[in-house]
């Protein structure tokens, strides 16, 4: 179950897949390699766009701003972070 501000949110099961990777490894960049990996199960036929797709559409569900994400860090050429807040 994800909430966002005491509200459900609706996520496909792609997208609850990628964030419960970013959970499980939180604050730890996680690879564009190690997300399709567990994501897809090794298929091999995914590339990193297909993954930007979904990390876009999960931004805009969880995001107080999309453009600028406090939550899901871009880690340019190398993946991604969940940041975690201290």
């Amino acid at each position: 179950r994800v909430t966002v501000g005491g509200s459900d949110v609706r996520l496909s099961p792609k997208e609850y897949d990628i964030l419960q990777q970013m959970v499980l490894h939180a604050g730890k960049v996680l690879t564009h390699r190690h997300l399709i990996h567990e994501v897809w199960r090794g298929a091999e036929n995914i590339d990193v766009q297909a993954l930007r797709v979904f990390i876009r559409q999960l931004r805009q569900k969880i995001e107080a701003t999309p453009e600028q994400p406090r939550h899901i860090v871009t880690e340019p050429g190398v993946g991604y972070r969940l940041q975690v807040s201290e």
